[in-house]
């Protein structure tokens, strides 16, 4: 099911990383906090289960996070998300997937994979800044269930339809999370209006 999380406050970060002009440090400061933003959205139903603690006060009944919570970021660009995700949460573990795209095929080719323990049991957030053509989105949810990952999310900011559509229609139980739906795809396969190369701009490659 995809998720668009319109709220003012990632809208008005996202128009700013968008600005051809926005500088390396201004694009990745947004994307952190767009990050923790969505982060917080994401994670309203997460499952929880009943504990007894002491306060200061008095024994009572509360509630905490049953699961484990594995970000796992697509390299390299995934990697912008991860600050702002583990600023809300910081118990999160972190695994790494290396995806590139042949620039003439526009397909994923893996050349790292590295997991924590226990990722059949927890909340698995993939995240990558752009859903393009889905390939690399449609790649690493392979990869993550392959480990036995069951509870999977993708959060993107940026997501073309054609991206949306491959992951629907790849793995239709997967929940989609986007800031924003934009027009398309161009002939070289960035999104329209998009926000130019994203790992580019987050590491200031170019």
């Amino acid at each position: 099911m995809l998720k668009v999380l319109e709220h003012p406050l990632i809208t008005h970060k996202l128009t700013q990383m968008r600005k051809k002009e926005t500088k390396t440090k201004d694009f990745r400061e947004n994307l952190d906090e767009i990050g923790g933003l969505m982060a917080y959205e994401i994670t309203r139903n997460l499952p929880v289960r009943e504990v007894e603690i002491e306060t200061p006060v008095t024994a009572m009944k509360t509630y905490e996070l049953e699961k484990d919570i594995i970000l796992v970021p697509i390299l390299r660009a995934g990697l912008g998300m991860v600050g702002g995700i583990s600023n809300l949460i910081p118990t999160v573990k972190v695994a790494h997937v290396g995806l590139y795209r042949d620039e003439t095929t526009l397909q994923p080719h893996v050349y790292f994979e590295k997991y924590p323990v226990g990722i059949e049991n927890a909340v698995v957030m993939i995240v990558d800044p752009m859903l393009a053509t889905g390939g690399s989105a449609n790649a690493a949810i392979d990869m993550v269930k392959k480990q036995g990952a069951k509870d999977i999310r993708l959060v993107c900011l940026v997501g073309a339809p054609e991206g949306v559509e491959a992951v629907e229609k790849a793995h239709p139980d997967v929940d989609i999370y986007l800031a924003a739906l934009d027009e398309k795809l161009n002939d070289q396969g960035y999104i329209v209006p998009g926000l130019g190369d994203a790992g580019d701009r987050i590491f200031g490659t170019k």
